[in-house]
């Protein structure tokens, strides 16, 4: 490379860029293409200077970042060289103005990490809070943007010596994994995994602290505990979801298609709705229903209690194996109320429904419900949108005013719009009592908040008795009434990218 070939570039990537490993992408392409600049994360996403034959770093930059990121734009621009620099740097993080980068959903373990947690060798060997750049909980640990350590709720964990070089090292892994923990350092549970497994092999109900909240568990094959779990939190048939520990299990339960297991095996790590077949559930599970809600564990705390359930068997092959073991896995929220979060709270509100209550200390910042899906006509569909999926924006055709969106009275959420896009929240729930009421406000709170954004109009349902029509017509800013028909064609289109005149048909209820 000649001086002639040498330039500087100035580059903004905007779009899902923090805390998915894209600034150790950035400095190992850096290094492998021999430039010379720095790398940061700031309120707009992630900004980098580079030095040198800058084409091919630019070329692979757009067409191969980390495969949690999605990359919705890399603009670039030449600056002055610099003439005392020698190498390339991961610099601080900075926050001068609004935030417009984006928060990363809750991502199930990857495989490396599932590898790691049984691996008897391993220093995290078992531990239930290992995670690294590729995996591990986001948004429901984070308080605001950008999105690093003391932003969230692992602020208050510091980091054994271990662990930090871990986290300062831009070839590991882990380099800014910032929910990054370790038996030495990290979060504990309240109760060994064994205590937990042998209660629920004995029938037992167990409240147990999951990403978005506490889940409800219970033994899926055993009809007396599952018809105290629908008796003692009073939920008359609606169906319970059921946690298998892998594809191969899940298959001795019901009828997967190619896309249900993708789905099922996929990082979001849904629920999705499929044929019952195979080993029969306990009948209170769905009761009169051929379809079953499947999910696989989203965390490495279930994970671990399929282990202990399967007699800890050596290595990861385990999971490779069909197990005869399923769990009904259910929010845990008395009467219809939200979900459970707080340590606290648990030990009031789940009084008489758990026989059992596991915590641990990390804060759920954000209650977040598991996602529901069921794939048709070959695509899969959204029956709950929330952890694993929330906040990923959806893109709109045009730019309009900060605008806040409170939703209906039944299987409310809230959205916010920030420039072109449009943040719709998880699954708040039907508004029929004052704590889910509150539970709008801390949703609405959270994400205006999280996203800086300060809407300047607030739209509603057009009845005037809904809790949410008050709560928006409360906010002293100009409301909207929308038709709640009109609401649902609207959605479609923007989801869509529709633009200009649609006939469309609500088939609603």
């Amino acid at each position: 490379m000649t001086a002639a070939d040498t330039t500087r570039t100035r580059v903004r990537v905007r779009g899902l860029v923090q805390g998915v490993g894209f600034r150790p992408f950035v400095y190992q392409l850096a290094h492998r293409h021999q430039l010379t600049g720095w790398v940061r994360n700031d309120e707009a996403g992630v900004l980098l200077e580079v030095q040198g034959q800058t084409a091919p770093f630019l070329r692979a930059l757009r067409e191969s970042p980390p495969p949690l990121s999605r990359v919705d734009a890399v603009e670039a621009e030449p600056v002055p060289l610099a003439t005392d620099e020698r190498a390339f740097v991961i610099a601080p993080s900075e926050h001068h103005g609004h935030a417009t980068a984006a928060i990363g959903a809750d991502q199930a373990p990857c495989p490396a990490c599932l590898d790691e947690l049984f691996d008897p060798s391993a220093r995290r060997y078992r531990y239930p809070f290992l995670n690294c750049t590729d995996c591990g909980p986001r948004y429901t640990i984070t308080r605001g943007l950008p999105y690093d350590r003391p932003q969230t709720s692992m602020a208050g964990f510091p980091l054994c010596d271990d662990c930090r070089r871990e986290y300062d090292d831009p070839l590991d892994r882990r380099f800014h994994a910032q929910p990054i923990a370790c038996p030495a350092c990290g979060p504990t549970l309240s109760l060994p995994i064994a205590e937990v497994a042998d209660a629920l092999r004995a029938g037992a109900i167990v409240a147990l602290k999951g990403v978005g909240g506490f889940l409800l568990a219970c033994d899926a094959t055993n009809e007396l505990a599952v018809s105290t779990l629908r008796a003692r939190k009073e939920r008359d048939t609606k169906p319970f979801a059921v946690m298998v520990a892998s594809l191969a299990s899940a298959r001795r339960f019901a009828q997967l298609s190619d896309d249900d297991a993708a789905l099922l095996d996929s990082q979001p790590r849904p629920i999705v709705v499929v044929q019952r077949a195979g080993l029969a559930l306990a009948p209170s599970v769905a009761p009169r229903l051929p379809t079953v809600g499947l999910m696989l564990p989203s965390s490495p705390l279930h994970a671990l209690l399929f282990h202990e359930l399967a007699g800890r068997p050596s290595g990861a092959q385990w999971l490779r194996q069909p197990l005869d073991v399923a769990l009904v896995m259910t929010s845990a929220n008395p009467g219809g109320e939200p979900l459970v979060i707080d340590d606290g709270e648990a030990k009031v509100r789940l009084r008489g429904i758990a026989d059992l209550i596991v915590t641990h200390g990390r804060d759920v910042v954000v209650r977040t419900d598991d996602s529901v899906l069921r794939v048709i006509a070959g695509r899969p569909s959204f029956l709950r949108r929330a952890r694993g999926y929330v906040p990923a924006p959806v893109p709109l055709a045009k730019e309009g005013p900060p605008t806040l969106a409170v939703g209906g009275h039944l299987k409310a959420t809230v959205c916010v719009t920030r420039g072109k896009e449009a943040f719709v929240s998880q699954h708040v729930g039907d508004l029929d009592d004052a704590a889910t009421y509150r539970f709008l406000g801390e949703t609405i709170t959270h994400l205006c908040r999280t996203l800086e954004v300060t809407p300047e109009l607030v739209a509603h349902d057009l009845h005037p008795d809904f809790l949410s029509t008050r709560a928006a017509q409360a906010r002293g800013v100009p409301a909207v009434a929308v038709q709640h028909h009109h609401a649902h064609l609207a959605a479609v289109q923007a989801e869509h990218g529709l633009v200009g005149p649609s006939v469309g048909l609500a088939l609603d209820g």
